[in-house]
């Protein structure tokens, strides 16, 4: 898509930007994952999306029986996801802040994120928002770009170290996440019984990772 004027280029960074309700390529590798995970959770369970974007990964768990919720920061994603999935409740709020009063402490038996972490400053308010919200005993899904040796070598000699990073992506990834450093973080803030998978591509060159984390009792 072409812009011009510099009211629309003001437009285009104001935010993460949504113009559909389409899924992202993305979907293809972890929806498979995401759906296992919403399968293991009991029927009438409230499950948060917390960076759901446009509500397009929310809106295939519909006919489960499941109480759906998502919650981001981008008013065009909240917008597109209000406008198409009307029997999910969304909320427009700053995922490392307080969160609304709609979102109380304990309120959720099961969170997913995917592919938001990288995108966030605060990473460790975002995290704490995850554990407060969720339920004792509660389980979180967590998805992120992988980075590991074997991967970041293959960049480095392939020369697509420059596309890999997304420097001329605005709102793009800020953080580069290895199984150690996000598994670091999660147990810091509370999670425990950590699990871990990769998904997409091959072995150790994956193209996300994927944690899957619980909240103790």
């Amino acid at each position: 898509m072409h812009l011009d004027g510099s009211s629309a280029r003001k437009d285009v960074i104001a935010e993460y930007s949504y113009q559909s309700a389409r899924p992202n390529h993305s979907h293809d590798y972890l929806l498979p994952v995401v759906a296992d995970f919403v399968s293991s959770v009991p029927p009438r369970s409230r499950i948060l999306d917390l960076g759901c974007g446009n509500g397009s990964m929310l809106a295939g768990f519909r006919e489960l029986g499941l109480e759906l919720h998502g919650v981001d920061t981008s008013t065009s994603g909240i917008e597109q996801a209000r406008r198409h999935y009307d029997s999910i409740t969304f909320h427009l709020a700053d995922l490392t802040s307080s969160l609304p009063s709609a979102l109380p402490a304990q309120s959720f038996d099961a969170i997913i994120s995917t592919e938001v972490i990288e995108h966030v400053f605060e990473p460790r308010c975002f995290l704490r928002n995850a554990f407060d919200l969720l339920k004792p005993g509660g389980e979180c899904l967590i998805t992120t770009p992988y980075h590991g040796y074997l991967k970041n070598l293959t960049l480095s000699l392939t020369g697509a170290m420059d596309a890999h990073f997304t420097a001329l992506w605005d709102y793009g990834h800020i953080k580069f996440w290895s199984r150690r450093t996000l598994g670091t973080l999660l147990e810091e803030t509370g999670f425990r019984d950590l699990r871990f998978s990769g998904v997409g591509r091959f072995p150790w060159l994956w193209k996300s990772m994927v944690f899957r984390a619980q909240k103790p009792l």
